[in-house]
């Protein structure tokens, strides 16, 4: 498949896990693959798109690759509009949304902040148009980087003979953004208070909220756990 550049955040959102997390949720999963390296971690991820054939996509690549910390246990793919879902509150200790936020109001976050549990993390791999200078001088920057690791990834592909087709191929629908990088810092300023935020290449940027108060001694010790047990 071609370069992604929300595959190419994955480590950097992985980072932002909370100590102890046990649940998750990826909202806009696409075809599954963060929600996978969730799962991996003995994370319980629940995972929602509203593409029928990405949620389709997203459960044949998990069996398929056996994904879970035990047998059969992967994400809990749900196709579904994030905005018509009823979260559970304070349940979540991370929350992500790769390049999706803009799929929807952008106050959807309020009710995602508030599935997140005490101590829990929401990030936002989010995307933004052009606006001001500053965001031409990124964007301008990203295209040679962009370029570059397009062409390493076709010719990685040819090597390995890897064919652009399978449930792999399957591409989300792309809805071009709307707020600006100001607009959105200025909207979660309200809706997101204590938010970190910042620029990232491939014109995205990086939100990051950290719900009140600390994860819970039953998620630490169950982390220190996996952790002891060696992955």
């Amino acid at each position: 498949m071609p370069f992604d550049h929300n595959d190419h955040y994955h480590r950097l959102l992985l980072r932002q896990l909370p100590p102890g997390c046990r649940t998750a949720l990826d909202v806009g999963c696409g075809t599954g693959r963060f929600a996978r390296r969730l799962a991996v971690r003995g994370i319980a991820v629940d995972a929602v798109d509203p593409s029928a054939e990405a949620v389709a996509a997203a459960r044949e690549l998990t069996a398929a690759a056996g994904t879970g910390p035990g047998p059969g246990e992967g994400p809990r793919f749900r196709q579904a509009d994030v905005t018509e879902v009823e979260l559970p509150r304070g349940h979540y200790d991370f929350v992500s949304c790769l390049a999706s936020l803009h799929h929807v109001p952008f106050d959807t976050v309020r009710a995602l902040r508030e599935s997140l549990a005490p101590g829990g993390v929401l990030v936002v791999l989010g995307c933004h148009p052009e606006h001001s200078r500053t965001d031409w001088a990124w964007s301008l920057a990203a295209v040679p980087a962009n370029a570059a690791a397009r062409a390493a990834v076709a010719l990685a592909e040819r090597v390995r003979g890897v064919r652009p087709d399978g449930p792999g191929a399957v591409r989300a629908p792309v809805t071009p953004p709307r707020m600006t990088y100001a607009e959105t810092r200025r909207e979660a300023a309200v809706l997101l208070p204590g938010f970190r935020m910042r620029r990232l290449l491939f014109w995205r940027y990086l939100l990051v909220y950290r719900a009140p108060g600390a994860v819970s001694a039953a998620g630490a010790a169950g982390a220190a756990g996996r952790a002891a047990g060696g992955s």
